[in-house]
């Protein structure tokens, strides 16, 4: 076997700087300032945030350096020029990878707020051994702790969508192992779609196994079946989704497409993996038996797997418990007043998910000035409960099944939904604050 070797070389940041130079950043020379500006807008793309927020981040290190800066910004590339007294510096950045981190997005994002005050103080080499510090930021969970998460999600998700404690708790373990194979693979940095791959078909094989056994040894009817695809929502990208429409409403076309782009890869991956295990063990897309509650009991058991999915979701993104706390509290509100407004009132449903979307993006602002926390870490993760993975499975079920008619309904469904849910953060963002209502 040849050995593996990198197709992104990695950047030894401080081969571009003076290392022993003890001169305040704002005193330093235009290439080590621009080393910094995109050194910063690098790792904050890393994470996961849009590209609105990367370049706000660069212009707050720029303008405190005294520079001005342009970049043009992607999902996985910077190309970006500062400027400084008629020199200029252009450079361009390409990350080997991206992914979802909110906890380091969050010390990020406090580095920039608070880099003003610091930039007459430290040289350009403290602030890269701050980063540095940033990069080497160990994930905050094991696979077993994000399994457990992913389990606690899905079961939710199962009872939110209309299924009972049977198909929770297939549910649970269906999704667990998943997740468990899922971030083995990703540990090995084992390609994209070979990790969504094998992460689905585990799922998908762990949930119909275990409901085998039970009516083997419980006589459970099959009718239980149903929860299949509630297995694998684990792998839904709420948030290249998400943050993919934020760009496209702030005029960043490329970086939205390229992230819809990237949504819709791991969408087709999982659904047409899916539905091939689907054919496999001869499953098909069924209605949940319907779960005999009164409405008072149904909202409660909502208001607690809305908290308990978006918190288990938070997991997955790297959020601190605190954090996963709060994101929980406001998909709790947010996903279940979406659930009432359709049960109780004539409301389209892509209505109700931009109603529940703008909930959470104003609850988001509220708690933002209290607790400080990047809004795009709270806000993606109390809505991406409310991304229909189930619509989507149908759709291309469906599909594969030649009934175009019924598989191109769902995904039309699906696409309506999808697009709602941005909207609603973007008006929420439009109505409190200042700088994202300017299109300056």
């Amino acid at each position: 076997m040849s050995k593996f070797r990198k197709q992104h070389m990695s950047i030894d940041w401080h081969d571009i700087i003076n290392d022993e130079s003890s001169v305040p950043a704002i005193k330093a020379s235009l290439r080590e300032k621009a080393s910094l500006v995109g050194r910063l807008g690098s790792m904050m793309l890393s994470v996961g945030t849009s590209a609105w927020r990367v370049r706000a981040s660069m212009n707050k290190i720029s303008r405190a350096l005294g520079v001005d800066c342009v970049a043009d910004i992607g999902l996985m590339s910077i190309e970006y020029t500062c400027i400084e007294n008629g020199e200029i510096y252009t450079n361009a950045l390409s990350l080997s990878n991206t992914g979802i981190n909110t906890d380091k997005l969050n010390e990020l994002e406090n580095f920039a707020d608070g880099f003003q005050e610091r930039a007459g103080k430290y040289s350009i080499a403290q602030f890269h051994r701050i980063l540095d510090k940033f990069q080497k930021m160990p994930a905050n969970y094991k696979a077993i702790n994000l399994a457990l998460a992913s389990a606690l999600a899905c079961c939710a998700f199962t009872f939110l969508l209309g299924g009972g404690p049977i198909e929770m708790i297939l549910a649970f373990f269906g999704a667990g192992t998943g997740q468990f194979v899922r971030k083995k693979l990703l540990e090995r940095h084992v390609t994209l779609l070979a990790n969504v791959t094998a992460g689905v078909a585990a799922a998908c094989t762990a949930y119909v196994m275990l409901m085998k056994l039970a009516e083997a040894m419980f006589d459970v009817s099959v009718v239980h079946q149903a929860g299949y695809i509630c297995s694998m929502l684990f792998i839904i990208p709420g948030f290249p989704l998400i943050t993919g429409g934020i760009d496209l409403a702030k005029l960043d076309i490329r970086s939205g497409l390229e992230r819809l782009t990237y949504a819709l890869l791991i969408i087709t991956m999982a659904t047409l993996t899916g539905s091939m295990m689907a054919w496999i063990f001869s499953y098909h897309p069924s209605e949940f038996k319907e779960q005999e509650l009164s409405d008072g009991l149904k909202l409660i058991f909502r208001l607690i797997c809305s908290f308990c999915g978006v918190y288990g979701f938070s997991f997955l993104f790297n959020s601190k418990r605190k954090m996963a706390v709060t994101a929980g509290c406001i998909g709790m509100i947010a996903n279940t007043l979406r659930l009432e407004l359709i049960d109780f009132t004539e409301i389209p449903v892509p209505a109700a998910a931009f109603a529940g979307a703008l909930t959470a993006g104003l609850l988001a602002s509220l708690l933002k000035k209290h607790i400080g926390y990047p809004r795009i870490s709270l806000t993606v993760p109390s809505i991406v409960i409310m991304v229909p993975g189930m619509f989507m499975y149908k759709g291309i079920y469906y599909l594969g099944c030649s009934d175009i008619a019924t598989g191109s309904l769902w995904l039309c469904k699906a696409a309506l939904i999808v697009m709602a849910l941005p909207l609603g953060l973007i008006f929420a963002r439009i109505l409190t604050d200042n700088n994202f209502r300017k299109s300056s």
